[in-house]
């Protein structure tokens, strides 16, 4: 038993956008009225400052190009060096909104230029480097794109550990970027490493969410890593429990849609209603940090990192206690469909979609086929959804292939067994004037499927949320800060 497992703990995550509220935080989770011993017995796994991820890579909806996609692209230095110096500026306002006190901000200073001026010396090395013909700039971008992202990540935990400091916290930083690190190591032995000493009973580790390895984060899951950076230290540490801190609620439906009176706290779910969750782009946690926790016994709970008396939403591997609609949410797709006449009695086609798909990186929501039709729901941007009509059509020139912006409308729970959710579901879209262009049910009564015009797609969250759940007495309001995700 490691020195971790000896105490019991939970190891708990915070994300961007609740970061940049870390005064708050050092009031409500991190100390709140905590007394002596009571604040230690956990982990915290921090992402950057909200924005700051955004700047340092690209803007993770609008794709506006951060430092990484400016050297990527870059006929110069002078685009992306810029662009540093904006991220630097902004490190420096953020933690200067969080530091009271001088010294601690001159220390996050000097922190952000000596992690500045590292990454911006690799960069112009690199650049310098690639301009000979034997190195190619592209085998080496991957590396680049974990250097930047660590940066944010890194000064975030930095900054934290001075404020809890200076609140009379012992609180440690725990940096996993592998900054300046000789070696590299295996993503659970940098972490082991990197708690090897720490005791949880007297000090509370603030951890970078970035951490280096060998797998390469970045490669395998992008930017949903602090996430299964927060589930192995889990698993390693031997947690008795998992907690994620949003700044809202796991709830029915996004309040913005359906409105904040009608819409419920979960309170308790299961894994697979995590994965459906995933599945329609609502990240509660990413697939592979759940899978990490199931597998280890251990519970997920979902909290409003603001209401720190409120239990949230625990999700555990237990079957359901009864049948019951949990979440209705929404997702615009492009419906991908296949007609070939051909295809009667043939195998091999379903293969040669799905290999095209692969090699454009675009994500499949769901899908149907009949005798001669395959039609997948993507989730991806048009111009990725045109590329793969145009492999298509070269591979099979006689199918007719055609693409829909429409939107999955998801109703989800932990058992919807006997709740009549295909009836119900149709007759609520039925009297809201909404005409269903396809409908899906697997044969685990998780999740049922309506899909329909993206237009509608809101009008249709609405009929379907009140139709399927009411609202109960008494029953706690979700009110979350910013929509469900």
């Amino acid at each position: 038993m490691t020195q971790q497992e000896s105490v019991p703990h939970t190891v708990e995550k915070i994300g961007g956008t609740s970061m940049s509220r870390a005064h708050e935080l050092r009031d409500s989770i991190f100390i709140g009225d905590r007394e002596n011993g009571a604040i230690y017995g956990r982990i915290f796994v921090v992402s950057a400052f909200g924005g700051i991820t955004d700047m340092l890579l690209e803007h993770k909806k609008s794709g506006t190009p951060g430092v990484y996609a400016l050297f990527n692209n870059a006929d110069n230095d002078q685009g992306w060096s810029d662009a540093l110096n904006k991220v630097a500026d902004a490190m420096c306002e953020r933690h200067a909104e969080i530091l009271d006190d001088n010294g601690d901000r001159d220390a996050a200073d000097q922190f952000v230029r000596e992690r500045i001026a590292g990454a911006r010396s690799c960069l112009i090395d690199l650049q310098r480097l690639c301009s000979y013909g034997h190195f190619r700039l592209d085998q080496h971008m991957m590396t680049i794109r974990e250097l930047l992202s660590g940066l944010g990540e890194a000064h975030s935990a930095y900054a934290t550990v001075l404020m809890l400091q200076r609140a009379g916290v012992n609180a440690r930083f725990v940096d996993l970027s592998g900054w300046r690190d000789e070696e590299t190591f295996s993503l659970d032995e940098r972490i082991r490493r990197a708690f090897e000493g720490v005791d949880l009973s007297s000090e509370l580790p603030i951890v970078t969410g970035y951490a280096q390895c060998e797998e390469g984060l970045m490669r395998a899951f992008d930017r949903g890593y602090s996430e299964v950076t927060f589930s192995r230290i889990g698993v390693l540490t031997g947690a008795s429990e998992a907690i994620i801190h949003k700044e809202f609620h796991l709830s029915s439906a996004d309040p913005k849609v359906v409105g904040l009176d009608a819409v419920q706290k979960i309170g308790r779910t299961n894994y697979d209603v995590a994965d459906q969750l995933s599945n329609m782009g609502m990240e509660a946690i990413h697939p592979k940090a759940a899978k990490h926790l199931r597998q280890a016994g251990i519970p997920l709970r979902v909290t409003n990192a603001f209401e720190p008396r409120d239990p949230g939403t625990l999700i555990d591997d237990e079957p359901a206690e009864e049948s019951r609609v949990e979440i209705v949410t929404g997702l615009g797709v492009y419906a991908l469909e296949l007609f070939e006449q051909d295809m009667v009695g043939v195998k091999g086609y379903d293969t040669a979609v799905l290999d095209v798909l692969t090699r454009h990186n675009v994500r499949i929501v769901s899908k149907t086929s009949n005798a001669n039709t395959i039609t997948h729901y993507l989730d991806a941007p048009l111009k990725s959804v045109r590329r793969v009509e145009r492999d298509l059509e070269r591979l099979y020139p006689l199918a007719a292939i055609s693409a829909r912006n429409l939107a999955v409308v998801s109703v989800i729970g932990c058992s919807l067994a006997g709740l009549g959710v295909m009836s119900k579901g149709l007759a609520a879209l039925e009297a809201a004037g909404i005409d269903p262009v396809s409908l899906q049910k697997t044969t685990r009564d998780v999740d049922v499927q309506f899909i329909v015009p993206r237009d509608r797609m809101d009008d249709a969250i609405r009929a379907l949320h009140g139709a399927l759940v009411p609202a109960e007495e008494g029953a706690h309001p979700a009110r979350p800060k910013l929509a469900a995700a």
